[in-house]
């Protein structure tokens, strides 16, 4: 594996290590939770990441103490990261997983530095800081003690329900600094899900925990990701997903089609040729132009959510609120190896 070229700021030169092999520490654990997947412990070098200047991403520092995600989603854009490190985009990218576990001693080190000026830090954009990994490494609640005592504003993006295990950190956060939760729920569809998201808690799950965010004071949104063509996106599956985001009381909801990155794409490709095969040809004529749909698909289904969340009495996610909520945009995102390096 080429961890001496594993660098977390994308603007660092190519040579710039992010850890040696010998700070390489390799466990697996016999738990059912934890069978078939292989844990790489790093001390790194850094933890806080800024994005490119290139990007169009609604915030500029990112923290992400994992590589890899045992969420297994069969989409995940993250998944071309893996092939820095010589690892496997597929299967590999689900069970072998890089944790950085001085992230949160890193971190307070950084936010204690004369100079850094208190940005917006955001987490969960390139894999899932709550992930099944987070339950043995516990990282999360130091990086959240270090961001409450230097009062610095964050968000975080999650599919994980692991996140109301430090609500009451979360809670004493809010009271002295901005904080955004925003939780991600593309459909309810039981199937697709059980599918397409094999690692992850339920979107039911997901959106309980929308629900006790919001009876603790803590305003969750939903990013409605991905919204996936030909199997997640006829008008009484949408209804349906924005009628449960609302019942769970998110405060917005903001869809996202699915778009398919190097990595991702192939890996994708794959698992519709097992479940659907007839849809192959059709993804490949909506993805002929590159990872993301058509631009008119992406504007009608943005539509249909927003005119159901209006139906709904929710809002869809707002532009002046971009900087709390860590929401991918679609087309104006940048090439994968502009922003999959976080």
């Amino acid at each position: 594996m080429r961890w001496d070229h594993l660098g977390d700021d994308p603007v660092a030169p190519a040579d710039t290590a992010l850890f040696g092999t010998d700070a390489v520490t390799t466990r697996t654990f016999d738990t059912p939770e934890f069978r078939g997947i292989t844990f790489h412990e790093v001390r790194a070098r850094s933890i806080v990441n800024r994005v490119p200047g290139a990007s169009r991403m609604p915030f500029e520092w990112t923290v992400n103490p994992y590589r890899g995600c045992a969420h297994a989603c069969v989409y995940c854009f993250a998944r071309k990261t893996h092939s820095y490190l010589d690892l496997d985009t597929g299967l590999g990218f689900d069970s072998q997983i890089v944790v950085k576990i001085n992230a949160p001693e890193l971190l307070r080190g950084h936010l204690a530095s004369r100079r850094w000026q208190g940005a917006h830090i955001a987490m969960g954009t390139n894999v899932d800081c709550y992930q099944r990994a987070e339950g043995r490494y516990r990282l999360m609640p130091g990086i959240i003690s270090a961001l409450s005592d230097h009062a610095n504003p964050f968000s975080i993006l999650t599919k994980g329900t692991l996140i109301l295990r430090d609500l009451e950190l979360l809670v004493r956060a809010a009271e002295v600094t901005e904080v955004g939760i925003s939780v991600s729920v593309g459909f309810t569809d039981h199937e697709l899900w059980r599918t397409l998201e094999p690692g992850t808690p339920s979107p039911q799950r997901r959106l309980d925990v929308v629900r006790t965010l919001g009876e603790h004071g803590i305003g969750c949104g939903v990013l409605m990701a991905p919204v996936v063509p030909f199997l997640g996106d006829r008008p009484e599956q949408l209804r349906e997903t924005v009628r449960a985001v609302a019942e769970a009381g998110a405060t917005s909801v903001t869809p996202l089609v699915l778009h398919l990155r190097p990595g991702a794409r192939e890996w994708f490709t794959a698992w519709l040729r097992r479940h659907h095969p007839r849809l192959v040809g059709r993804y490949e004529r909506m993805y002929a132009d590159g990872a993301y749909a058509p631009t008119w698909y992406q504007r009608r289904i943005t539509r249909q959510v927003h005119e159901l969340a209006a139906e709904f009495g929710i809002g869809p996610g707002r532009r002046g609120a971009a900087r709390r909520t860590p929401v991918p945009e679609g087309p104006a995102q940048p090439e994968p190896t502009q922003l999959t390096l976080l």
